[in-house]
């Protein structure tokens, strides 16, 4: 009885250990429910949620933009629509919202990380853009320079 018994115990074992342990379709559709965002693809990630924009240019936060283009921003980026390391500028205040471009500008790993658009602009451009740790105050001023670099008077 104990040889029949010492026996039997690998085979339980093994046949136990065998079980198939898939999830079913019902049982892994409950589980694993994807998660909704929060993400706002118009307004991107970061802190900004509203930035008013005057419809007039401001000149003096254009040219201050354009100091901040010229230091940081130039070797890596055209006023044209034309790619250097990063996509040329022409059209950026005309496609994307006042916020999405200041949250770009402060918090681009976050929208690098979430933003679809980012991340195809990623595929074609093959480098990130780095963390220019850029006041408020110089994302906003290059703002207004995109705008004035896209005609706004």
């Amino acid at each position: 009885m104990k040889k029949s018994l010492l026996l039997l115990l690998p085979v339980l074992m093994l046949y136990g250990c065998g079980q198939n342990t898939e999830k079913t379709d019902e049982t892994a559709s409950t589980e694993e429910m994807p998660k909704t965002s929060d993400y706002d693809p118009e307004r991107g990630e970061g802190k900004f949620d509203k930035v008013e924009i005057p419809e007039k240019l401001d000149m003096k936060m254009a040219a201050g933009g354009k100091e901040v283009f010229d230091l940081k921003c130039s070797s890596c980026h055209k006023l044209t629509d034309e790619k250097l390391v990063g996509p040329g500028w022409k059209g950026v205040s005309t496609r994307h919202k006042p916020e999405w471009i200041m949250n770009f500008i402060t918090s681009p790993d976050a929208m690098i990380d979430k933003d679809p658009k980012v991340q195809a602009q990623l595929e074609l451009c093959l480098v990130r853009m780095p963390n220019q740790n850029l006041s408020d105050d110089d994302a906003r001023n290059i703002l207004e320079f995109m705008r004035q670099n896209d005609g706004v008077q």
